[in-house]
């Protein structure tokens, strides 16, 4: 497959043809997370507030997959653009192996962990009993997360976009029309409630690797993964691990600070853990959207780095981040516009929407200024400079967001949680703009 294109089509086209491809198939994706949070509402606010406190581990089994799936895609894509197939090749086995090793342990350890992990956030034993019936379940699914991933990394350095998306459309299908057979029980169907929605997730998950795996099989690639590459290269290993562990930690942090800021939330009502909770889910929709962008230009910089076109890079990352604006200016909009509607799909307490409703406001003010450093941290990624994107990550997930959130609780109850949101974005965006001009790209 001949990938030149990526260093001679006009850039915004080329962008664009990358990115719309993912940026369809992670609305898909975003819109599944709605819908599935929308069906356990219906079995109850207990239920919906169950799946906010396992949402952490989930994310942080996906930030692993994820994570490690950016380092692949990063090395594939350098030794593409240097012309060198063989490297590039061995690159895909191995990390094939390495996603499916991390998947097994993360399975058994999660399992293991979680009665451990829910008695720290609540003494609701009804709580915790429908939290380890979904966390049990969905859980049993992460080495077939791990895979997937791994191969939508290897099509999309490949420059197959449109291959990530189909296969990622047809799992979240899959999941959104089985959500409601399982939970409620719909034709031949038992009722299973929470359990159903773990089951469809994972049936789901499923599908989007054996269409990754059939498109593989019948569809020649310039990328091998083979038996023939499998013995282990330190070289090439050590390089998937220098980015894929930052991006991992980069993804994985949402999950402590979400963790951390419930343990303050719970402290004022259990209410607000609900807010945050529907909050991640809502927010998905222009985060995930925004992340289409991002996986589309991560090759194309990987790519003409590795091409020593560095005029080209600059050029993407600066059409990518003005896109990401217009997604998070658009977020903004929804959140004023109409609030109570979209909390309204979780619950219908009309103190909990009024309580979701300020939050919005609050926290949506972030978004635009959000874009600086999402886009920025993905394109550092994508150069292979992990180090320097994990340093954003920490600033938006840890460093800035955790103590301010403490302090400005203290004087404005849990309204300062959500003002913590949107000061940690402007800090953030300062800095992703001070580390990308220092970038030797001349």
């Amino acid at each position: 497959m001949d990938q030149s294109f990526m260093k001679e089509k006009n850039i915004l086209p080329l962008v664009l043809s990358m990115s719309l491809p993912m940026v369809i198939s992670m609305a898909v994706n975003s819109l599944y997370n709605i819908i599935d949070s929308y069906f356990v509402a219906k079995v109850s606010e207990q239920a919906i507030t169950a799946l906010a406190i396992v949402f952490p581990i989930q994310n942080l089994i996906n930030a692993i997959a994820i994570g490690f799936g950016v380092g692949l895609n990063a090395v594939i894509a350098y030794y593409s653009g240097a012309n060198d197939p063989h490297r590039a090749s061995k690159a895909a086995t191995q990390g094939v192996l390495l996603s499916l090793i991390h998947g097994l342990i993360l399975m058994a350890v999660c399992i293991a962990g979680m009665p451990f992990f829910l008695k720290n956030f609540s003494s609701n034993q009804e709580m915790i009993k429908l939290a380890l019936i979904y966390a049990n379940r969905a859980f049993l699914f992460s080495p077939v997360i791990h895979l997937g991933l791994a191969y939508e990394k290897i099509f999309q350095a490949a420059g197959q976009m449109k291959v990530s998306m189909f296969s990622m459309m047809c799992g979240c299908l899959a999941n959104i029309i089985l959500d409601p057979f399982l939970i409620f029980g719909i034709g031949v169907f038992p009722a299973m409630g929470i359990a159903g929605a773990a089951y469809a997730t994972g049936i789901g998950q499923c599908i989007s690797l054996i269409v990754y795996l059939l498109i593989y099989a019948f569809r020649p690639s310039s990328i091998k993964v083979s038996r023939s590459y499998a013995a282990f290269d330190p070289e090439i290993i050590r390089k998937m691990y220098s980015v894929g562990i930052a991006a991992a930690l980069t993804l994985a942090l949402p999950s402590l600070l979400i963790s951390m800021l419930n343990r303050l939330l719970a402290g004022f009502s259990e209410k607000y853990v609900l807010v945050l909770g529907v909050y991640y889910k809502l927010q998905t929709f222009i985060y995930l959207t925004a992340n289409g962008i991002i996986q589309g230009i991560r090759p194309l910089m990987g790519y003409n780095f590795g091409a020593k076109e560095y005029g080209r890079v600059r050029k993407i990352y600066k059409t990518a981040l003005i896109l990401n604006s217009g997604i998070m200016l658009f977020g903004t909009l929804l959140c004023w516009i109409i609030p109570g509607q979209l909390i309204g799909l979780f619950t219908s307490s009309p103190e909990t929407i009024e309580i979701g409703i300020h939050a919005l406001h609050i926290i949506s003010l972030g978004f635009v200024p959000s874009a600086c450093s999402i886009t920025c941290s993905g394109a550092l990624e994508g150069l292979g400079k992990g180090g320097q994107s994990l340093i954003l990550s920490l600033l938006r997930n840890a460093a800035v967001i955790l103590p301010a959130a403490y302090l400005f609780s203290r004087f404005a109850g849990a309204n300062g949680v959500w003002y913590a949101f949107c000061f940690t974005e402007l800090i953030a965006a300062g800095v992703s703009v001070l580390i990308y001009r220092r970038l030797p790209l001349e």
